[in-house]
This record gives C-alpha cells, sequence and structure tokens, in this order.
C-alpha cells in the first residue's frame, strides 16, 4: 500500500512564491509508485486548499495554486481526528488521513514553528525541524544568542524593535556607529531568502534600509559587514546528524539578495569548494554544534562568513533552506554523493523515524 504524503506549500508569508518553485521541484522527484502524493496549499491570505492525490509531477506552479489536484477551500479539517468505533476509527483514518507531511514552506507562518505546532497538536509526523528549532532558526536574534552560548564566532550586530526605535532612533544610530564599523547590513529579524534586506554605507542609507526592514517585520538586526568568503555547508539527520561537502556563493553584486538568488542569475557557485581539509573540518564541527544548539532534525544549511586567514565566522542557518534541485541544499547533497530524489526519501525516512521515538514517550505520570 502506498504511504500517503501531503506535500503542504505556499503561504501567507514574503517568500511564497518560493515555496510554490519547490513544491513544483518535489513533484517531480517523487516517487510515485511509493506515495500517494496530496497538495496542500495555503494562499497568501491564509486560506488552505488540500487536494486529491496528483496523478503525476505538477507541470507548472500555477497548476499548484489553481489547477490540477487543488480542491476548493478546506480549511483543516481533513487533518482532525475521526469519531467513532475503534474499527470505523482505524478504517477512516487509513482512508482519509496522511500518513506524513512534507512542510515545503519557507518563511513566516511556516518556517518559523507555527505549522510545526499545528502538526505536532495533531500527532501528524512531517519533515523538517521541530517546533523549538524552527522557532530559533526563524528569529535571527534569538538564534545568534544561542550560537553565542555554544560558543559559535560570529560578527558584531545591533538589535531592536519598531518601538525603540521610534522612541530612540538618535541613540541607536549613535550605538550602531560606535559599535560596529560600515558597511552594515540591516535585514528583518524574522524572513529569510534575503527579502528585505539592505546594505548601507552611511546614514542617509542605514535610515532607509531601517524603514525598508520594517515592512516585513517589528524586529531588527543591524550586522557589521565583513571581508570574507561566503561559504555553505548541508546538514543531514536527527540524532547523529552529517554534513555534505562546502559551496561557495559567489556573488557578481555587492551582496547575495533576492534577485540574485531567484530571479537575474548573477551569482556564481563554486560546487564543492575548493577549501583545505582543515578548513572544511571546521566548517562541518560548527554546523554539528549549530545544528545540535538548536535541537535541529532533518535538514539545516549552514552558512559561514571565512576571512582570509581562515578563521571561521557562523552568519546563520537555515532551517527550511532552498529546496529545487539547483538549490544550494541540494546541490551539496549530490556533490556529497545523495541525489535529489534520495534526499526527499531520506528527509521521509528521518520525519517517521522521529516522529516513532517521540510515541514512545509516556504521557502520564504513572506511565499508564
Amino acid at each position: 500500500m502506498k504511504i500517503k504524503l501531503g506535500l503542504l506549500y505556499g503561504g501567507k508569508s514574503a517568500e511564497h512564491e518560493v515555496s510554490l518553485l519547490t513544491a513544483r521541484a518535489v513533484s517531480q522527484a517523487i516517487n510515485f509508485d511509493k506515495y500517494e502524493v496530496y497538495p496542500i496549499f495555503i494562499t497568501k491570505t491564509g486560506e488552505w486548499r488540500k487536494g486529491n492525490a496528483l496523478i503525476g509531477p505538477a507541470k507548472s506552479v500555477e497548476k499548484l495554486q489553481f489547477g490540477e489536484g487543488v480542491s476548493k477551500p478546506n480549511s483543516i479539517t481533513s487533518f482532525l481526528p475521526v469519531e467513532g468505533s475503534s474499527n470505523d476509527v482505524a478504517l477512516a483514518k487509513r482512508n482519509s488521513s496522511l500518513d506524513v507531511i512534507f512542510p515545503l514552506l519557507h518563511g513566516p507562518n511556516g518556517e518559523d514553528g507555527t505549522v510545526q505546532g499545528l502538526l505536532e497538536v495533531l500527532n501528524l509526523p512531517y519533515v523538517g525541524n521541530g517546533v523549538l528549532a524552527s522557532a530559533a532558526g526563524m528569529d535571527k536574534v534569538v538564534m545568534k544568542q544561542l550560537f553565542a552560548q555554544a560558543g559559535l564566532k560570529q560578527v558584531p550586530y545591533v538589535h531592536f524593535i519598531r518601538k525603540e526605535w521610534n522612541n530612540n532612533q538618535a541613540a541607536l544610530i549613535q550605538q550602531m556607529e560606535e559599535s560596529l564599523t560600515w558597511p552594515l547590513f540591516v535585514k528583518p529579524a524574522n524572513l529569510g531568502s534575503s527579502v528585505g534586506i539592505s546594505k548601507a554605507t552611511n546614514r542617509e542609507e542605514l535610515l532607509k534600509a531601517v524603514e525598508l526592514a520594517f515592512k516585513y517585520d517589528r524586529k531588527i538586526i543591524v550586522e557589521q559587514g565583513i571581508v570574507a568568503r561566503e561559504l555553505e555547508i548541508s546538514v543531514l539527520g536527527n540524532d547523529e546528524p552529517r554534513c555534505s561537502v562546502a559551496g561557495e556563493v559567489l556573488p557578481t553584486k555587492d551582496f547575495y539578495d533576492y534577485e540574485a538568488k531567484y530571479e537575474d542569475g548573477t551569482t556564481n557557485y563554486a560546487i564543492p569548494a575548493i577549501v583545505s581539509d582543515g578548513l572544511l573540518k571546521k566548517m562541518q564541527d560548527a554546523a554539528i554544534r549549530a545544528f545540535k544548539v538548536l535541537d535541529c532534525s532533518g535538514l539545516v544549511r549552514a552558512d559561514f562568513f571565512v576571512t582570509e586567514e581562515e578563521e571561521v565566522i557562523i552568519n546563520e542557518v537555515n532551517t527550511m533552506p532552498g529546496f529545487t534541485p539547483i538549490s544550494m541544499y541540494p546541490k551539496l547533497w549530490m556533490e556529497s554523493g545523495l541525489s535529489y530524489s534520495e534526499l526527499i526519501e531520506e528527509l521521509i525516512t528521518l520525519a517517521v523515524e522521529r516522529y516513532e521515538e517521540k510515541q514512545q514517550l509516556e504521557h502520564s505520570k504513572d506511565g499508564e
């Protein structure tokens, strides 16, 4: 009997379109002989739509949004427990419920622990990181504070919320100019795919950058720029994670922004990156430490700055990295000997393993 797999994608996020590209790519790599694949589309307004099983790979992003397999708004009722006798419930669950969910959501309302919390409450296995890792990995400030606890090296930064900026703008600007050096990178604390990020080389640009970032989040982080290589490592696993080879981002623009990642093709990549064995080991060790301090599971892409002296500085981790075949995370695993289809298969296996381990936990103080 085929495994019923739900692909969860779209979402109420500025990264909605990226999620659609990911869902299309995964649908084209899934083994339809083994899996019965159900599309679960979340619109930009947060409306859930669960469709009938796909009969094959999605031909286009538009089909995933409005066409093949996607039904009228269905909310989340199809996930809820079925009432009745034990035999009836088991039969109904087998016929209607999904065996495992593959969240392909990027950004807030999907990658930040909110959907993961829903799936936990519904007691459904799902691919990727849990509630804590997702939430901490999405909030760049919390993430950096945990990295500091783990002794991971980072660039200097300042953070603040909108209320603090409105009330103490002059003091915050003074703090940034005294504790950081230009250029500065201004980012929404809770967003990915380089959305809302700007480079500032003076006070005027800083003010514009903060204004832009506040369009996407109430919390802002301002990081000191650094002259360094941008290197990335893919991590895969649960309690015993392993690392891929390293890859290098070679942007031809000032920095690796949204357009460079997804639209204009101005960024080059070196996969594998040219690094010494010693440097690779340092990055892999740091990636594993970051993975474990956030209590991650399934997958993570760890991003680093590496100076000319080969000092390894962690930038961030992404708990649901870009996941199309041309994205860095899968490409690093392809270079490490794991195909895109095999990677999807392993992630589903890891999800089920984690779920089964959790089912062994006691839920009463007497163990009954």
